[in-house]
């Protein structure tokens, strides 16, 4: 296994959720992808990122990679309830993901980003809830996720399952 920094790097190829990203705010992402196993220098160059382009989802996305590949979790849960808001804001959704409904956005298709983007970010906030103890919270996001893409595409029903096993009494 790696260090993290191969799944670290913000994907550039694609416009994405709102324009493009400035050459010194990719520069800094670039950056802080390269430092990673210097933690606080590579975070120093994600906040550059931050208030280069803040808001932006490509330095949320860097954001809550480097905190959840560092191991910082309840960091990188609030990354994904900014990128859920993003998602939201871009989409012009509910900002309470609970209230969206699947014929608001095209969530059954991998072609709009925007959806796209919507669903990883939940499925990223269901499965730190997860990680952090609140499988009540992962169950319910993970159930909109099903909801919205009855197909499955992001794989749910894995995590509810695991959540169904975790909480199912112990055979003796």
């Amino acid at each position: 296994m790696g260090t993290g920094a191969d799944h670290f790097a913000p994907d550039f190829s694609a416009s994405l959720l709102g324009g493009g990203l400035s050459p010194e705010a990719e520069r800094h992402l670039q950056l802080a992808a390269e430092n990673y196993r210097f933690g606080d220098v590579a975070e120093a160059h994600l906040r550059d990122a931050e208030t280069l382009a803040p808001g932006h989802a490509a330095v949320l996305i860097g954001l809550y990679r480097f905190y959840f590949y560092k191991g910082l979790l309840p960091q990188a849960l609030g990354l994904a309830r900014q990128c859920l808001l993003k998602a939201a804001q871009e989409l012009n959704l509910p900002a309470d993901w609970r209230e969206v409904r699947p014929g608001m956005a095209q969530f059954d298709s991998y072609a709009e980003i925007g959806p796209r983007f919507l669903l990883f970010s939940l499925k990223g906030y269901a499965y730190l809830h997860m990680r952090l103890g609140d499988l009540a919270e992962g169950r319910r996001a993970l159930t909109k996720i099903l909801e919205l893409d009855p197909s499955d595409k992001l794989g749910a029903q894995v995590l509810l399952n695991v959540i169904a096993r975790t909480e199912a009494p112990a055979d003796d």
